[in-house]
């Protein structure tokens, strides 16, 4: 069975590291070894059985770094199971429907055959960085739209497929 698993995201006000800890931690909860690393501090995906990608998500992109992530590792990702989660609605859709990955999201899963993506709620609040977030938060347009419930059942879902892949 794949046991060790990294959970690599792309962030801006910490919201996608939350979710991305919180997966990892569900991981290990399922007896893996799973660690969460900002995209942009991986330098090898070599040691890992598995790989799950997270990004925020702006302006109808991934984060940067999550899309860096996947080019730059595209060889070492082929042929590993991966997960591609996003997060960002500010609004309660993501809990009310499977929102599709945005068109880039879906080029990098159909390049790499990637398993599952889901998009998680996001969270904007107060302090957040960059001019167009802080006026979004001004507007009363912000808020915290993640649920952690959906979040770890997910992540379950993830580690059963890995339980699954490595039965005789």
């Amino acid at each position: 069975m794949p046991d060790n698993v990294l959970v690599a995201y792309g962030t801006k006000n910490g919201s996608t590291a939350q979710i991305a800890e919180a997966v990892a931690e569900v991981l290990r909860e399922d007896g893996l070894t799973a660690e969460a690393l900002p995209a942009g501090s991986v330098t090898d995906v070599a040691p890992y059985d598995a790989v799950v990608v997270g990004g925020g998500l702006y302006a109808g992109r991934w984060h940067k770094d999550a899309r860096r992530f996947v080019r730059r590792h595209r060889r070492a990702l082929t042929g590993r199971p991966v997960w591609f989660f996003s997060s960002g609605p500010l609004d309660a859709s993501a809990s009310e429907r499977d929102i599709p990955p945005v068109p880039g999201v879906r080029r990098a899963m159909d390049k790499l055959d990637v398993g599952e993506h889901v998009t998680f709620g996001g969270r904007l609040e107060e302090g957040a960085k960059g001019r167009i977030a802080r006026m979004i938060v001004r507007s009363g347009k912000g808020g915290d739209f993640r649920d952690f419930a959906v979040i770890e059942s997910w992540a379950a879902g993830v580690a059963k497929a890995l339980r699954d892949r490595g039965s005789p």
